[in-house]
C-alpha cells in the first residue's frame, strides 16, 4: 500500500477508527510499505548487478567500412532482461530493431562508450552497463600529405597526367588513345620529398607510331627524379626521330612486313636488329648518355641518377599491329587481349638477391647483359600497359605472376571499377577524362606498398 492509499483510507474511515487502535494499524501498514520497498531495492539491485557483471564484447569496427555485428538478448545473457536499448553509439552506426543488429559505416576513429540500457518485465527493473566500441582509424588517415618545395633542384609535381587521342573523319575506324599517369608515393608525401616516377608519351602523324615510356628513379638516388624525367623523355624524342628518318623507316617497316609474311630465323634476325641497333636500344643508350652529360656537369655520377626505363613503340599495319620494347629495371611491359584471353610480355623484370633490388639504365653492363629488346605482331589488342613497381608490386605481388592471364583479367577489372573503392576508369572513345581517372585510380589503398606509382596506357 502507497503513502497516498494510506491517507485516502485514513480520510474515509477516520470517524469510525478507535484512536487507541489507529496508531497500531497505520504502524504495521508503514512498515509493510518500506519492507516492500526495501525488497523492490534489493531486487532492482540484483538485476542491475547481473547486468553489469555480465562479459559482453562488441567487435571492433574499422572508419569508413561496413559494421556489422549481431546483436540480441542471447549476447546480454541475463534470463529476466526482456527488452534492451543502446544509446550513444559511434555516429553513422545504428541498432537495427529488426534485423537485431548494430550497423552502418563508422565516421569517427577511436574508443566509442556505448550504454546498453535492459528492462526487465514491463520495465519493473532497469540495468545499465558501459560497452566499448573501438573503430580503427583508417589508414590512409595516418599518412600526411606535404607538398614537395617547389624551390627544390629539378622540381616537379607531385601527381600528372596526360590524354592523347588523333583525331580521325567521321567514318573511319576509332583510332587508339594513350593515356598515362603518375602519383607521388605516400612514402614521400609523408615527408614531403618529390616524387621519382616519370613518363613520356608521343604520336607522329606522319609515320603513325605510337610511343611511350615510364621510369622510376632508384629511391636512394639524389636526382633520381631528373634521371627518370631525362630517360623517358630522351628515349621517346630519339625514337620519334629514328622512326621518321629517311631510310630507317623503310627498313623498318620492310623487315616487319618479311617479318609478318615469312617467320624464319633470318626474317627475325633482320628485324630485331633494324629494331633493336637503330631504334630501342639506340633511345635508351641516348637516354643514358644524356644523364652521363648531366652528371658531368654538377660534377657528380651518373649514379645519383639512377633509374629504370621501360619503352615501347607501336603501329598498326594492314595484317595488325607492330609492338616493339626495351625493359630495364623492375615494373613490367604487356600487350593484353581481354577478349581473346591472350598476354604477350614484352621483357622480363630485373630483380635482385633482395626486395627492392633491380638493375638501372645507368649501368653500363645493362647494354651486354642480356637481350633487353623484344617484339610481337598481334591482330589487336584490348590494351598496351607499362608500368613501374609501385603498380606492378601490388597488383601482381611477384615478378612470377606478370606471366599469369588471371593477374592482367583482375587488373583490368580493377581499372574498370571492381575495386573497394568504385574508382573506375572509363576506357570509352568518348571520354576524354580518362587520364584524370587513371590518376584517381592510382590512388589505391595497399597495405605496405606505398612507392610512386605511374602507368601509361595505349586501348
Amino acid at each position: 500500500m502507497s503513502i497516498k492509499e494510506i491517507i485516502q483510507k485514513i480520510d474515509n474511515q477516520a470517524n469510525e477508527l478507535d484512536i487507541s487502535n489507529f496508531q497500531k494499524w497505520i504502524e504495521v501498514d508503514i512498515d509493510n510499505f518500506f519492507k516492500e520497498k526495501w525488497t523492490m531495492y534489493k531486487e532492482a539491485q540484483k538485476f542491475n548487478m547481473q547486468v553489469i557483471s555480465r562479459q559482453i564484447h562488441l567487435p571492433t569496427g574499422n572508419k569508413g567500412k561496413q559494421y556489422n555485428f549481431s546483436f540480441n538478448l542471447d549476447n546480454i545473457g541475463v534470463a529476466e532482461v526482456e527488452s534492451f536499448e543502446l544509446i550513444d553509439l559511434p555516429e553513422g552506426v545504428v541498432y537495427d530493431t529488426v534485423e537485431k543488429t548494430i550497423t552502418g559505416v563508422p565516421t569517427t576513429a577511436g574508443d566509442h562508450k556505448v550504454l546498453l540500457r535492459c528492462f526487465s518485465h514491463n520495465h519493473r527493473y532497469t540495468g545499465e552497463k558501459s560497452l566499448t566500441l573501438t573503430v580503427v582509424p583508417d589508414p590512409k588517415d595516418l599518412w600526411k600529405n606535404i607538398p614537395t618545395p617547389t624551390d627544390i633542384e629539378f622540381y616537379k609535381e607531385d601527381c600528372e597526367s596526360k590524354f592523347y587521342r588523333r583525331e580521325v573523319p567521321e567514318n573511319s575506324s576509332t583510332p587508339k588513345t594513350m593515356i598515362a599517369a603518375s602519383q607521388r608515393g605516400r612514402s614521400h608525401a609523408h615527408e614531403g620529398t618529390p616524387r621519382d616516377d616519370d613518363f613520356a608519351l608521343h604520336f607522329d602523324d606522319d609515320t603513325k607510331w605510337y610511343i611511350m615510356a615510364v621510369a622510376d628513379g632508384a629511391g636512394s638516388a639524389k636526382y633520381s627524379r631528373r634521371g627518370a624525367q631525362l630517360a623517358c623523355n630522351t628515349a621517346v624524342g630519339l625514337c620519334a626521330k629514328q622512326l621518321a628518318k629517311d631510310g630507317i623507316s623503310e627498313i623498318l617497316d620492310l623487315a616487319i612486313f618479311e617479318y609478318n609474311k615469312n617467320s624464319c630465323e633470318k626474317t627475325r634476325s633482320d628485324l630485331y636488329k633494324a629494331l633493336h641497333s637503330e631504334v630501342l636500344a639506340k633511345a635508351a643508350w641516348a637516354s643514358f648518355q644524356e644523364i652521363n652529360a648531366e652528371a658531368s656537369k654538377k660534377q657528380c655520377v651518373a649514379k645519383d641518377y639512377a633509374t629504370t626505363l621501360k619503352l615501347s613503340i607501336c603501329k598498326e599495319f594492314d595484317f595488325g599491329w607492330f609492338i616493339g620494347a626495351f625493359w630495364v629495371g623492375d615494373g613490367g611491359i604487356g600487350v593484353y587481349n581481354k577478349e581473346k584471353q591472350i598476354l604477350k610480355i614484352l621483357g622480363e623484370p630485373d630483380g635482385g638477391e633482395f626486395a627492392g633490388q633491380t638493375r638501372f639504365l645507368t649501368m653500363p653492363d645493362i647494354f651486354k647483359d642480356r637481350p633487353r629488346t623484344r617484339f610481337e605482331i598481334v591482330e589487336d589488342f584490348t590494351a598496351l600497359i607499362l608500368m613501374t613497381d609501385g603498380v606492378t608490386d601490388p597488383k601482381f605481388e611477384t615478378d612470377a605472376n606478370l606471366n599469369k592471364i588471371e593477374k592482367w583479367n583482375d587488373l583490368w577489372d580493377d581499372l574498370n571499377g571492381t575495386n573497394e573503392d568504385n574508382v573506375k576508369v572509363d576506357f570509352s572513345y568518348n571520354n576524354k577524362q580518362a587520364d584524370k581517372e587513371l590518376l584517381k585510380w592510382l590512388d589505391f589503398w595497399s597495405k605496405g606498398n606505398h612507392d610512386d606509382r605511374t602507368i601509361a596506357i595505349l586501348y
